[in-house]
């Protein structure tokens, strides 16, 4: 009861890692993003604490016996994060249509399917499943999502791999490289440590809207642009006669 306490609140990801070790993490990883109870744990901050726990600063921070071996997440994190999606894409294959075919559920809602729809409009296959990654709860449900949709198998364990080692390994070596840096600040400061950790979880998406809103403003100008050009054509022509 007391690690289920403290991967609900994002705000002990220090002692949810400190508690679980390296097997526990990897295992929390494959839990956030195969199976779809999974999506309460804190993924992002732990990762980045987990890199932490690799470097130098670990005692500092975690305490004693904490230390990792940066190796073993660098090669287990990417594969339980792309292991975990591949399940979730299987389950949204087989079982996703009676899964989220629930109106009264309170976790498998038809609006998810709506809404990835929507995103998989929006961005494209590719980009919303490795965008995905970055962003907390959708991680856990876009890929059975994604395997509801029918999208193709192949398709879907390309850009998993890569959206799975993109997330896993940015938030580690963030975490490992900045460890001696939080080490004397991430206890009195954490909650604007774990602020930072969650703009830059979602910084992929708001880069994405940002690039949209000028595409559609661009055409939007385009299009102003046309019919105005178009009135001034009309506008000679009555002249004219």
């Amino acid at each position: 009861m007391e690690h289920i306490q403290l991967a609900v609140n994002v705000l002990d990801a220090k002692s949810l890692v400190a508690s679980v070790g390296a097997i526990g993490i990897l295992a929390i990883i494959f839990a956030e993003t195969g199976l779809l109870v999974g999506f309460f744990f804190p993924g992002d901050s732990m990762l980045i604490l987990a890199g932490v726990a690799a470097s130098s600063a670990a005692p500092a921070v975690l305490g004693d016996g904490a230390q990792m071996n940066i190796g073993v997440l660098l090669v287990g994190a990417p594969l339980c994060a792309i292991a975990g999606a591949q399940l979730g894409h299987l389950l949204g294959r087989k079982v996703g249509p009676k899964m989220f075919d629930k109106p009264n559920s309170k976790i498998f809602r038809p609006e998810y399917v709506e809404k990835a729809e929507e995103y998989f409009e929006k961005f494209g296959p590719a980009k919303a499943v490795v965008l995905a990654r970055f962003i907390p709860i959708v991680r856990t449900f876009l890929n059975p999502v994604a395997g509801t949709l029918q999208m193709p198998a192949k398709t879907f364990l390309l850009w998993n791999v890569v959206g799975g080692v993109l997330w896993t390994e940015s938030m580690l070596l963030i975490g490992y490289f900045t460890g001696d840096q939080l080490a004397p600040v991430i206890d009195k400061y954490l909650l604007p440590a774990m602020a930072l950790i969650i703009l830059v979880s979602v910084s992929p998406i708001i880069v994405e809207v940002i690039r949209e809103r000028k595409k559609k403003k661009a055409g939007e100008g385009a299009v102003e642009a046309e019919a105005q050009t178009a009135e001034s054509v009309a506008g000679g022509r009555h002249r004219k006669h």
